[in-house]
């Protein structure tokens, strides 16, 4: 990936440093939208060029920072979670939940297509969707709803982007192994959990010029939990 140029959202998030740090590693310049006003020390590097955006969803915003980036791949971390059965889920939560996740992959994606079109030299789009997309489990109908979306979203971009050579795929990890997850579920066998930097070369691999052949896959990344 020497050279080319790599947009990761959700960058200041549990799994983005690890992508950062190994796209940076194979050689990317690296393009972050953050929504603070300043990029974190441990993300600080020559390569590194962040732009502050409040929300991925403002979509004027997305647009401009898109625009001059002469991109091969774009890999969308963002997005949200919250936990709820259907009876305790409002459609304010529920909004949420479609905002943070489809909203904001959708207007990504859309530029991040524009851009790499705008090269001629085709690019790749990395979204993260979510195991419960796939497999049905109680307790999140909004969460795995929404990622549903994102899942959706990446196999028709992968078909309508094809001619373009732009491939489109999407990660679908169960739970990752952040220190948040852990926080949350300190019983659990964290040793079973996916780690950040075994996705991370899920990711890199599907954004990489590596990856000449697959597009439109849901790729499960469950480890063994």
């Amino acid at each position: 990936m020497k050279d080319k140029h790599v947009v990761i959202t959700g960058a200041t998030g549990g799994l983005g440093g690890a992508v950062v740090e190994l796209v940076l590693a194979r050689g990317a310049e690296v393009h972050l939208p953050i929504t603070e006003r300043e990029l974190p020390a441990r993300l600080a590097n020559p390569r590194v060029h962040a732009t502050t955006i409040a929300s991925l969803d403002d979509e004027a915003k997305v647009v401009a920072f898109y625009e001059s980036i002469p991109l091969w791949a774009s890999i969308h971390l963002v997005g949200g979670f919250a936990m709820a059965k259907l009876e305790d889920t409002t459609l304010a939560a529920f909004e949420k939940q479609w905002r943070q996740n489809v909203a904001t992959c959708f207007v990504t994606c859309r530029e991040a297509a524009r851009a790499i079109r705008r090269t001629g030299c085709g690019g790749r789009i990395v979204n993260v969707a979510a195991r419960p997309a796939v497999t049905p489990s109680s307790g999140m109908i909004a969460y795995a709803t929404a990622k549903a979306g994102v899942a959706a979203l990446t196999q028709h971009l992968a078909v309508e982007l094809a001619g373009d050579d732009v491939l489109v795929n999407a990660v679908l990890p169960s739970i990752i192994d952040t220190p948040a997850n852990r926080a949350s579920q300190p019983t659990a066998d964290h040793a079973r959990w996916p780690k950040p930097a075994q996705l991370a070369e899920a990711i890199a691999f599907l954004a990489s010029p590596d990856n000449a052949l697959t597009s439109g896959a849901l790729v499960p990344v469950y480890g063994r939990a």
